[in-house]
Parts: C-alpha cells; structure tokens; sequence
C-alpha cells in the first residue's frame, strides 16, 4: 500500500470518524453507530462490554482520552455552542481547556443528571 505511517495513519482515520460524529449527525454511519451503540443526551455512547476495538479507539480520541498523539482531535476541534442543544454542560470541552466534570469535580459528583445539554441546563435556570 505505501502507508509507511501506519499508526498515523490510522489515527487520521479515527479522527475522521470523530469529524463525522459532529458535523454530519444526518448521515448513514452516525444513523448506523447510534442504532448500535445508542444516544444518550445528543452523544452517541462508548458501547460498554460490547464495543468493537475500533469504535473503542474511535471514543479514546473523541474524549481525549488517548496518548499524546491521540490527543491531536481534542488539541485542535474547538465546539461551537450555537443554541446548545448538542453541548453537553459536564463533558463537553466548552469553556477552558478541560471539560466542567473535570475542574468542578466535586459539583459533577453531586449533579444528579451528568448528561444534560447546555440548552437544557438553561431552561433549568442555570446560566
């Protein structure tokens, strides 16, 4: 094939895939991950005990969870909040560099619904 990179490669790949999960919620493969893996609060979920290792690698850059490398998709995709409906308040990286559950960590502990958008969050009365 000529892929010298392959690890590189690939993460360009997943990362690609990561793109898709923002930008074209619309299409045949989110409609086909969401049916597989579910929606929970606009995200498509990690999978649990049944995931697939790609779709594992898939969430590790999509979280920013991976090594070093990996990390390039959460260093340069900046979300764009629009009418909030599909930023999630505690995960979602949309103030700082680190999403809310991370710097008020014990405010997310105690936050009975982790998986609330920033829309609903306001119609709470919160913002």
């Amino acid at each position: 094939m000529g892929v010298r990179r392959l690890r590189e490669f690939n993460l360009a790949l997943l990362g690609k895939l990561c793109w898709r999960q923002v930008t074209n919620r619309d299409g045949l493969w989110f409609i086909l991950l969401a049916a597989r893996y579910g929606l929970e609060g606009g995200r498509l979920q990690a999978g649990g005990r049944e995931e697939s290792v790609w779709w594992r690698e898939i969430v590790r850059i999509y979280d920013g969870l991976g090594l070093a490398l990996e990390n390039w998709y959460v260093d340069n995709v900046r979300l764009k909040i629009g009418n909030g409906l599909n930023t999630l308040f505690w995960l979602n990286r949309w103030v700082g560099d680190v999403p809310l559950r991370v710097r008020y960590r014990r405010l997310f502990d105690l936050s009975e619904n982790k998986l609330l958008t920033i829309a609903q969050m306001n119609a709470l009365g919160v913002g």
